[in-house]
Parts: C-alpha cells; structure tokens; sequence
C-alpha cells in the first residue's frame, strides 16, 4: 500500500518507562531515549492512498488521521507500537483492523488552515474505544532539515516498521519505507488533549514539537517478526 502523509505534528511526551512497560505486550521491548520512555501524538493527514499498481480511489483516498504511538524493539529491530489510530475513514477502519490487526477507531475529526497554521479537532466516537479527543493549533517556525544520527528526532522518526500481534499473540512485523523524515521546528497550543487517557495517562507537560508538511511512504502486509 502507497500513500502520502500531509500537514504531520509529531508531539512527543516524556513517560516512566516503568508505567509504559506494563501498557506493552511481553514479548516485546521497550525503547528508551535520555533514560524515559516516549509516548508520541501524531495529528496530520492521508492523500493518495492505494493499494499496490492501483490509482487512488475516489472518496476514501483522503482522511485525517490521528495516532497514539510508542517505541519499542523486538529481536533488536526498531519499531512503532501503535496504542490507538483515529480517523473518520471507516473503510481505513475496517480494513486496518483485519488486515494490519492495527487498534483503529471512528472519530470525527476536522482541520482548518489559516495560512500555515493548522486548527485540528478530533472526537472519538467508536463504541469499540474509550473516549479520546485532541483540539490543538499548531505550525511550523523553520525550515525542514533531515534529523541527525543519535539525535531524539532520529530515534523517534526514523523508524521503518510497526509491530502488532495476531489472534495466537504472535509478534507481527510491518515494514515501512519512506525518506528521511524532512522536519521543521514547530509550535502548538493543545486546549484538550485526552488521547492518553485511554492507557491511563496523562500529558500535561510540555511536548517536544517537529512537523513536516510531507512524506511518501510505502507498507508491506505484517508478518511474523
């Protein structure tokens, strides 16, 4: 599957590595950078999305999507572990779920743009899910760059698969391939901000801030890691 990623904020919070550890299956391990654990929110929106040697589709190639994310390693791969991935898209939805075994829910969400500043809103309203939300305003203040080796934005961004598990809790790998992550330096003022609250979870403090207005990526179907 193709599709590219717009209008991207990744905001990061610092967490006990010990309280996230417990949130994670055990199989797989829990990364860390400058000793804490990382729990990442990340507002932006699809375009072009198609399967593989097909065109987009009309109507439901576009959506906003929003995600809750960690970092963990399995085998001594890097990865993404997805705790929740909102989006109004129900096909998206539907087939995430049986096919990427990925913890997506229905929300509403809207965006508005008022030169390059973005207005997002979500509301979750998947009975499937406990209820989530996010208002924020948020845009970039420079130019992109590619993040350097060993840096947080390089351990954050610069990961290339998903871990999820199947039905017999088998450690499931999908491969994502993508450039180098073309960040800016960002601001953002969230007046609600409840995505975490699902793993009981609460980010208050200030979050480490990039975006990047767009990003190509490409997946590969899971498979046992």
């Amino acid at each position: 599957m193709g599709q590219t990623w717009e209008d991207l904020l990744f905001a990061h919070w610092r967490v006990d590595a010990a309280r996230l550890q417990a949130l994670i299956p055990a199989q797989i391990e829990l990364d860390s950078f400058d000793g804490s654990a990382w729990i990442g929110v990340t507002p932006f929106v699809v375009t072009g999305m198609r399967a593989r040697f097909m065109p987009p589709l009309p109507g439901i190639a576009r959506f906003p999507e929003i995600n809750v994310r960690t970092y963990v390693s399995f085998r001594g791969q890097a990865g993404i572990l997805f705790f929740s991935l909102d989006t109004p898209n129900r096909a998206a939805v539907a087939a995430a779920r049986r096919v990427y075994r990925l913890p997506y829910f229905r929300s509403a969400i809207s965006i508005g743009h008022d030169g390059a500043r973005l207005t997002y809103r979500c509301r979750r309203t998947d009975p499937c899910g406990l209820p989530a939300g996010l208002e924020a305003v948020y845009r970039p203040t420079g130019g992109p760059s590619t993040a350097a080796p060993g840096s947080f934005e390089w351990w954050a961004t610069e990961r290339y698969c998903l871990f999820t598990l199947d039905e017999r809790q088998t450690v499931m790998r999908g491969d994502i391939h993508h450039p180098p992550w073309p960040l800016q330096p960002a601001e953002a003022t969230f007046t609600d901000n409840t995505m975490a609250v699902q793993l009981g979870l609460a980010l208050a403090d200030d979050p480490i801030l990039h975006f990047a207005r767009r990003q190509d990526v490409v997946f590969w179907l899971n498979t046992p890691a």
